[in-house]
């Protein structure tokens, strides 16, 4: 639907991001008034882009930067002294010293007011149309409003409320930013539709952010304190989770990287998710920026690499290890890795079709084989399939330092090299993407029926530390794996943080976790601050110059 209509939508920009104080359109095509829409392609046309700007929160340098490379999670060092330098912004991010001029920060606030303008621009606009479909939009356009809102409150301690283009923001924080986010969620609630799919606002995608609002309630309500969770929120936190779960619609996918395939569109665990079919021009980029720059994913594309980005902590690899030792992780939870080229266990077996070569996922450690490629072109077998070996640096003009992959990874020399620390392929490369690099169609989840059930857990522990009910949900999830892990045989709020890091790893959870379970100050590899100001992120200096003409109107966080 985006891709043909794109060019017909009048855009509004919000009113902190250019040193404006209202919302101004700016009609991108004169050919909208003389088209003669008909009130459902208008409607269509109105819907689109309030979800358009998601892919780029999404993308991996914004959003994902900053809720995982904040984190126990992933790190990224310069690679080789140079690659990821970027002024330091990603060791700044790790390390907690962030600063108002990131530009990934500074982006990611840009998407989410952009994508809330649009919001506020349907939600003015669609009940002057007779179109069937125009009550149903309008609830989605408020519940996307209310879902930008509920990122802002999250990343930045505020939210802003504005109901007119007209009209300047008024800004909320703690619990009247919750409030707010809260009541505009059940205010649209009863419109949605039930049935519209992962890549729209639906009853179950509203049912889930709620869980996820009320769970963190305590942190909104006073982000620099120790959390109070109220029994009376995690009982609405179980309610809304079992609504989902007793809804039917949503199945757990017992094939565990299906979730994050490209074809996963249609894969039942999912409730709400950035659409990125490639008919929208999706641009998942997520698969490609872990992975060695000798790594090639597609048989297709012998110029397109991974970029040796981030990689996992020791400290991540570790709970692992001590969660399954003395055995391999990847012997016992499916959710860790996964096998598919076939060298790995039969050195003989090294010529495969194009259609067969398959990235291994998950996790991926030590020396890495794959599709071997000399002077641009990849090698072939003389059966004319493609030719997977062991794999060397070649592309860092070191063709005879081979791709072997450590568990060390910090910001020293040795620590920063090209193959330091494991890395992760969680979503699968794209066969229908352009370039084979970019534009992944996987659509990037937000909510899916396995936080679900580990929201619902984790409630019953806060509430009443009833650890059976939580031990229950959480072996449901272990269970539905093919293969599954173990079940477990005891349940707390540290056995159940450790487990969320195992099912959710590198899905953009991560910080908002670790603060909720008072991890945040902790130490991990290269980081030891512990300075509770930096749970919340500062508002970009951009934003605060913008804002400049209404003295006191946007007031920078805490410790920035």
């Amino acid at each position: 639907m985006r891709k043909k209509i794109y060019a017909l939508l009048a855009l509004c920009s919000f009113a902190v991001l250019e040193g404006c104080t209202d919302l101004k359109e700016e009609v991108l095509d004169e050919t909208l008034s003389a088209a003669k829409l008909t009130d459902k392609q208008a409607a269509d046309g109105i819907i689109a882009p309030v979800y358009a700007r998601l892919p780029d929160i999404f993308l991996h340098t914004n959003y994902f930067a900053i809720q995982e490379i904040s984190t126990d999670e992933a790190i990224l060092p310069y690679r080789g002294g140079t690659d990821w330098g970027d002024n330091g912004i990603y060791i700044a991010m790790h390390q907690h010293t962030y600063q108002s001029t990131d530009p990934n920060l500074r982006n990611t606030w840009n998407f989410i007011l952009q994508g809330m303008s649009r919001a506020i621009t349907a939600i003015n606009t669609l009940p002057t149309l007779k179109d069937a479909n125009a009550k149903v939009y309008l609830a989605e356009a408020r519940g996307m409003r209310a879902y930008y809102s509920m990122l802002t409150l999250d990343l930045f301690g505020l939210v802003f409320v504005k109901e007119d283009i007209g009209e300047t923001s008024k800004i909320l924080r703690g619990e009247e930013a919750f409030q707010y986010v809260k009541n505009e969620f059940l205010a649209v609630e009863p419109d949605l539709d039930a049935n519209v799919g992962p890549g729209r606002l639906s009853k179950g995608a509203v049912w889930g952010l709620l869980a996820r609002l009320y769970l963190n309630a305590a942190v909104y309500r006073d982000v620099y304190g120790t959390a109070n969770f109220k029994a009376d929120e995690m009982d609405k936190v179980i309610e809304y989770c079992d609504k989902i779960i007793n809804s039917g619609q949503y199945k757990l996918a017992a094939d565990y990287f299906s979730i994050f395939n490209s074809d996963n569109h249609t894969n039942p665990e999912l409730i709400f998710a950035v659409d990125q079919r490639a008919e929208l021009n999706g641009h998942n980029r997520m698969a490609y920026f872990s992975l060695s720059g000798d790594q090639f994913p597609l048989p297709a594309y012998p110029n397109a690499n991974g970029t040796d980005g981030p990689a996992i902590t020791p400290d991540f690899y570790r709970t692992w290890v001590d969660q399954y030792s003395p055995k391999d992780p990847s012997e016992v939870d499916p959710r860790f890795y996964r096998q598919n080229i076939s060298m790995y266990s039969n050195p003989a077996d090294s010529c495969v079709t194009d259609v067969n070569f398959n990235m291994n996922r998950g996790i991926l450690r030590g020396q890495q084989y794959g599709l071997i490629r000399k002077n641009g072109v990849f090698l072939k077998c003389p059966d004319g399939k493609f030719k997977v070996g062991k794999l060397f640096n070649d592309t860092r003009n070191r063709p005879t330092t081979p791709v072997n992959f450590t568990e060390k990874v910090d910001y020293s020399t040795a620590g920063s090299d090209y193959s330091s620390g494991y890395r992760v392929l969680k979503y699968e490369f794209s066969r229908k993407s352009v370039s084979g690099r970019n534009f992944g169609d996987a659509d990037i989840v937000i909510v899916r029926l396995a936080d679900i059930y580990m929201m619902r857990a984790e409630a019953k522990l806060r509430k009443s530390n009833d650890a059976a009910s939580a031990l229950a949900d959480v072996n449901i999830v272990r269970a539905a794996r093919t293969k599954p892990a173990p079940a477990l045989t005891s349940m707390s709020l540290d056995i159940l943080f450790k487990e969320r890091g195992f099912e959710f790893y590198w899905e953009m959870l991560r910080r908002t976790d670790m603060i909720r379970f008072g991890k945040y100050e902790g130490t991990w590899t290269e980081k030891t601050n512990a300075d509770k100001l930096k749970r919340i992120f500062p508002i970009p200096q951009t934003a605060i110059d913008g804002a400049s003409n209404l003295p006191g109107y946007l007031k920078q966080n805490q410790g920035y």
